[in-house]
């Protein structure tokens, strides 16, 4: 989805939290574990309401079922309600990445280069992504 398109439906930012989101070991959250989480929190809710919700059956929950499942996923609950979610979606996106060794192994091996390596590095970075018919690192950032 891009920036000029409808604001994203509740569907489509709960299902980008359980595909961002995991437990160890690299697997999506099942409906189960999150309801159960939640409703250990004193929230009322099935394992059936958040399936529904993440497939788009359900759009209205309540104030505190948003709060809960915020909680649960560790966002804040204005992620569900705010056109802006910008902000969460690059930490979310970059979680994904980071989950990838390749990707984890190279920004840790990068952690301690002085700027002009790392400036280096990127050039060769962008370039590779050009190669690979990649949108430019900037559109990115």
């Amino acid at each position: 989805m891009t920036e000029e398109s409808a604001p994203e439906s509740l569907a489509d930012r709960l299902d980008r939290l359980f595909r961002a989101v995991h437990p160890r070991g690299g697997r999506e959250y099942t409906y189960e574990e999150v309801a159960a989480a939640i409703r250990e929190q004193g929230v009322t809710i099935s394992h059936t309401y958040v399936w529904q919700l993440r497939k788009g059956l359900r759009d209205n929950p309540t104030k505190r079922h948003l709060e809960a499942l915020a909680q649960f996923f560790g966002v804040p609950p204005a992620y569900f309600l705010d056109d802006d979610t910008s902000g969460v979606r690059e930490q979310l996106e970059l979680l994904v990445a980071l989950r990838d060794n390749a990707v984890r192994s190279l920004a840790m091996r990068a952690a301690d280069l002085s700027p002009a390596s790392i400036h280096a590095i990127r050039s060769m970075i962008e370039q590779a992504r050009i190669v690979e018919g990649l949108p430019p690192a900037d559109e990115l950032d």
